[in-house]
C-alpha cells in the first residue's frame, strides 16, 4: 500500500487513519521514503524533521486508538510539507537569504499552527526563490530545485519546493504563498492543484518576508494539493482573521458542492495580448471549456484589452502600496546598491542571485515616474471593476497560468515577464485555482487557472473538482509512479 498512499488525497488518508485502516506511522513513513527517493534529484525539501514527524505520527495513532472518531481533528496523522518562508518551530526560516542562516523559527506561523491544530504532521520545509520574488526556485543558501517530470526544467517560484515535493508524491499537500503567481506557477509546472485565495481571506502572519499596507491583500497564503478534494477543506482551515495580519478580514464563502453549472458563465480569455500562449496550452484550455459546457455552463470567448498592461499595473500597484524596499530586504535592513551587487555577481562574489539583483533595480522604475504609476494604479482598479462586472456572482474566467509548459533552467530570464499571467490576479485580489489538465506530448504538465470574483473561492474550486473528473488531475511522474 505504500506507493498507493503516496497518490491519495489528504482527505482520504485522514479517513483511512481515523477508521484504523491505515496507521499514521505507516502513511508518514511511506511519504518519508518517497522523499528520500526523489529529493536527491529534486532538492525540494531543504530541511526535514523526519524523527519529529515519526513521533507525532505515533502520538496520532495513540489518539485514534483511545478516542472516539468524532472527537479527532480532521487531518490527524496526515503528512504535509511547509514552504521555508513560513515559520515552523525549530526549522530554518531564511527565505533563501544567507544573512538569515542559523536563526531557526521560535514559533509557528498562523497558517502552520492551524494545520498542526487540525492534526497535520509537517515532514519538513521546502525550497524557495531568494526572498520569494522570482519564478525559478534557486538561492545561495540551498541551491536550485528541479522538476519531477524533467530535472532540466524549472519548478516555478517562489513555492517551487512545495510544487516539486507534492508533484513527486512526497506529500499530499503543502503550504505556499503567492504575490505574483508563487502558488499557481509551481502547481502548474509540477502538475498539481494550487489555490490563491481572495486577497485578505487567509492571514500571512509569521512568514518572511511579509508585505505591508495594501500589499498585505496582494500576498496570499494557500494550499498546493495533488488531489482537488483537499482544496476546499484546507482553505476553510486556513481562512479567517488572526488579529495579527491587518489585511485579513472575515468573509462569507459559498459551497463548491452547491454550484449549479447551468447558471455559471465561463469567460475564456486566451491571451493577455502581450505574450502569446503555446498551442498545447490553448488546446487544453479549450478542452476545459468543453468539459464545463457539457455540465451546462455557458462558455464565451472573451478579450480584455487592459490585460496588455499587466506588467505596469502589477508593478505600479505594488509600488504604490509602499513598505520596505526589496533592496533593503536583500541587505537585511540596509539597502543594497543594486549596481554594485551586479558587479559583484559578475565577479562571482555576490551572495545574491541575478534575478534578485535585477528586481532591486526594477523596483525603482515606478518611483521615477510617479504620474505614470498613479495612472496605472487607476487602470488596475478599473480592470478589477470590469472583471467583477463581467464575471458577476456566477462567473469564472479561464486564463493561462503561463505561456508555455515548464521552461528549462534559466530560460525565464529571457524574456523576463511571462509570469504576468498570474501576477496581475494578485493586485486585483481575485481568487484563482490552478488546475492540471494532464501531460503534453513531451511529458510536461498542462494546466489552466480558473479566476473568480472576490470571496467566490468556492466557484473556482468547484471548477477544479469538475475538471479533475474530466481530465484525471495530477499524473504521477513516471520515474516515481
Amino acid at each position: 500500500m505504500r506507493d498507493e498512499w503516496c497518490t491519495f488525497s489528504a482527505t482520504k488518508l485522514a479517513r483511512l487513519i481515523r477508521e484504523r485502516r491505515a496507521s499514521s506511522s505507516e502513511v508518514v513513513e511511506a511519504h518519508i521514503e518517497r522523499i528520500r527517493q526523489a529529493n536527491p534529484t529534486l532538492n525540494a525539501m531543504v530541511r526535514d524533521r523526519f524523527d519529529e514527524a515519526r513521533e507525532e505520527a505515533r502520538a496520532a495513532d495513540e489518539r485514534v486508538r483511545t478516542l472516539p472518531p468524532g472527537s479527532l481533528p480532521p487531518l490527524l496523522g496526515v503528512p504535509c510539507s511547509i514552504k521555508e518562508c513560513f515559520a515552523l518551530r525549530g526549522m530554518p526560516n531564511t527565505s533563501g537569504l544567507p544573512s538569515r542562516v542559523g536563526r531557526p523559527a521560535a514559533a509557528d506561523a498562523t497558517a502552520v499552527a492551524r494545520l498542526r491544530a487540525a492534526g497535520a504532521v509537517p515532514l519538513g520545509v521546502t525550497n524557495v526563490s531568494e526572498l520569494c520574488m522570482w519564478m525559478e526556485t534557486d538561492n545561495r543558501v540551498y541551491g536550485r530545485t528541479n522538476n519531477p517530470y524533467d530535472p532540466a526544467r524549472i519548478v516555478g517560484g517562489s513555492s517551487g519546493g512545495e510544487g516539486a515535493i507534492v508533484g513527486a508524491g512526497g506529500a499530499p499537500f503543502g503550504l505556499g504563498s503567492d504575490i505574483g503567481g508563487s502558488i499557481r506557477m509551481p502547481a502548474f509546472f509540477n502538475g498539481v492543484f494550487g489555490h490563491k485565495p481572495t486577497g485578505g481571506l487567509v492571514p500571512g502572519s509569521g512568514q518572511f518576508p511579509i508585505s505591508e499596507n495594501a500589499a498585505l491583500r496582494y500576498l496570499t497564503t494557500g494550499p498546493l494539493c495533488r488531489r482537488a478534494e483537499d482544496l476546499w477543506p484546507l482553505l476553510r482551515l486556513l481562512a479567517g482573521p488572526d488579529g495579527l495580519d491587518q489585511g485579513c478580514v472575515p468573509m462569507t464563502l459559498g459551497n463548491p458542492a452547491r454550484v449549479d453549472w447551468r447558471k455559471v458563465r465561463v469567460l475564456s480569455v486566451e491571451t493577455n495580448g502581450a505574450v502569446p500562449v503555446a498551442h498545447d496550452l490553448l488546446d487544453g484550455q479549450r478542452r476545459a471549456c468543453g468539459a464545463l459546457a457539457r455540465l451546462g455552463a455557458r462558455v464565451e470567448p472573451a478579450e480584455i484589452p487592459a490585460l496588455r498592461d499587466s506588467m505596469l499595473i502589477w508593478s505600479s500597484m505594488l509600488s504604490a502600496a509602499g513598505g520596505r524596499s526589496f533592496a533593503s530586504l536583500l541587505g537585511g535592513g540596509r539597502e543594497v546598491s543594486a549596481p554594485w551587487e551586479l558587479l559583484l555577481w559578475l565577479a562571482g562574489r555576490s551572495e545574491h542571485t541575478l534575478p534578485a539583483i535585477g528586481l532591486a533595480v526594477l523596483e525603482k522604475l515606478p518611483k521615477w515616474l510617479p504620474d505614470k504609476r498613479d495612472a496605472y494604479v487607476a487602470r488596475g482598479r478599473e480592470l478589477r471593476e470590469e472583471l467583477v462586472r463581467r464575471l458577476g456572482p456566477d462567473g469564472i474566467m479561464l486564463y493561462p497560468s503561463y505561456p508555455t509548459t515548464a521552461p528549462r533552467h534559466h530560460r525565464p530570464l529571457l524574456p523576463p515577464f511571462q509570469w504576468l499571467y498570474t501576477a496581475l490576479i494578485n493586485v486585483l485580489e481575485l481568487p484563482s485555482t490552478q488546475v492540471p489538465l494532464g501531460l503534453a506530448d513531451d511529458g510536461l504538465p498542462l494546466g489552466v487557472q480558473v479566476v473568480g470574483i472576490h470571496a467566490n473561492d468556492h466557484l473556482t474550486i468547484a471548477a477544479a473538482l469538475e475538471l479533475e473528473r474530466a481530465f484525471g488531475g495530477w499524473v504521477p511522474p513516471p520515474r516515481w509512479a
